[in-house]
C-alpha cells in the first residue's frame, strides 16, 4: 500500500470515526439527563415516605442537589466529547467554554446551597492544617 493510498483510507474514515463519537457524546448525555431524573425521583421517594420535618426537606434538598451536581458534570465531559467530534473551531470551542463556565457556576451555586461553603473554602469540619 502506497502513503497515497493510505491518506486515502485514512480519510475515509474520519467521518466514521466522528459519527460515532458523536453517538458516545449523545449516549454521555442521555446518561447525564438520567442521573438527574432518577436521582430527584429517588430523593423525592425518601421524602414522602418520611415525616415532612425540617430535617428531612433539608436532606431531601442536599439530596436533590447531589444529584443535580454529577448529572451536571456528566454533561459536561458530553459536550467535551461531542466538541472533539466536530473539526474543532473557534466557534465550537467558545460554545463549549460558554457552557463549562455556565455549568461550573450552577455547579459552585448548589455546592454553596448544600453544604454551606463556596467549593474552594476547606472543610469548617475538618479544623486547622497541622
Amino acid at each position: 500500500m502506497t502513503m497515497e493510498e493510505l491518506g486515502t483510507s485514512i480519510v475515509g474514515i474520519e467521518p466514521v470515526i466522528g459519527h460515532w463519537i458523536r453517538l458516545v457524546g449523545d449516549g454521555i448525555d442521555i446518561f447525564g439527563v438520567v442521573v438527574i431524573v432518577i436521582g430527584i425521583a429517588w430523593s423525592t421517594w425518601g421524602f414522602l415516605g418520611q415525616h415532612r420535618e425540617e430535617q428531612h426537606y433539608q436532606q431531601f434538598k442536599i439530596r436533590i442537589g447531589r444529584s443535580l451536581l454529577l448529572g451536571l458534570e456528566i454533561l459536561v465531559a458530553a459536550d467535551i466529547v461531542k466538541t472533539i467530534a466536530v473539526e474543532p473551531s473557534f466557534l465550537s470551542l467558545g460554545v463549549l467554554a460558554g457552557l463549562v463556565v455556565i455549568r461550573t457556576f450552577l455547579s459552585w451555586s448548589l455546592v454553596l446551597e448544600i453544604e454551606g461553603r463556596w467549593p474552594w473554602q476547606g472543610d469548617r469540619r475538618a479544623g486547622p492544617l497541622a
